[in-house]
């Protein structure tokens, strides 16, 4: 039997059987580079809320502190910031007392004649009641006349829920009275100052029998 060359024999092989190159490998990919995570922003703190003016009133039942409405009532808290600074206050006394109503103080002395006074300070009445300032007890207000813009440097203390003294309408009789501020120390003050015993004097009712003076008036350091 005639034998095939061994060249032949590999030839006729299969080719899935016959020897090829291994395939290249195909270079790695270089790595994409790290992305950062992009930073929270920061919050900026909001700023810190102004301090309210505080006056201490110190009185002859002791001492009243009243924190002021500066951003509802500015044009009322700077007159009477105005008068405290000029000491206007001191040796006025409470010269009208009022059980279950107010107490009035800030412009008569003793024997009752009327302090000098600047011009009257524009009635915020409307826009003070209208951001929630009322006549309730503990408030702060400006006493005035009939005419609604006559306010100067008088003021009372609200020892009960008046809302008969608040703006109800643009008219002379329903104007109300502006109310700027409040007891935030004394108020039992107050409520002594309320239950003194009251007369007629110089045709004029509901004056303390004895004087209920206001010593001095002074604008406390900020906290």
């Amino acid at each position: 039997m005639r034998t095939l060359p061994l060249a032949l024999f590999l030839l006729a092989l299969p080719l899935s059987a016959q020897g090829k190159p291994a395939p290249k490998a195909k270079p790695k990919a270089a790595p994409a580079p790290a992305v950062e995570p992009t930073p929270a922003p920061v919050a900026t703190p909001a700023p810190a809320p102004k301090p309210k003016p505080r006056v201490k009133l110190e009185t002859s039942y002791g001492p009243v502190v009243l924190e002021l409405e500066p951003e509802l009532a500015p044009a009322t808290v700077a007159n009477f910031l105005r008068y405290v600074q000029e000491g206007h206050y001191a040796g006025t006394i409470f010269h009208r007392v009022i059980p279950g109503f107010m107490v009035q103080g800030g412009g008569l002395k003793e024997d009752l004649s009327e302090k000098p006074a600047h011009l009257p300070v524009p009635n915020e009445a409307p826009a003070t009641f209208k951001a929630g300032l009322k006549n309730v007890p503990g408030t702060v207000a400006m006493a005035r006349q009939d005419d609604p813009q006559s306010a100067t440097a008088q003021f009372y203390i609200n020892t009960n829920t008046n809302t008969s003294l608040d703006h109800r309408a643009s008219t002379a009789q329903d104007y109300g009275y502006c109310v700027f501020g409040r007891v935030v120390e004394g108020m039992e003050a107050v409520l002594k100052i309320e239950k003194v015993t009251t007369v007629w004097r110089r045709g004029m009712q509901n004056i303390p029998e004895y004087p209920v003076r206001i010593k001095s008036a002074e604008i406390l350091p900020e906290k």
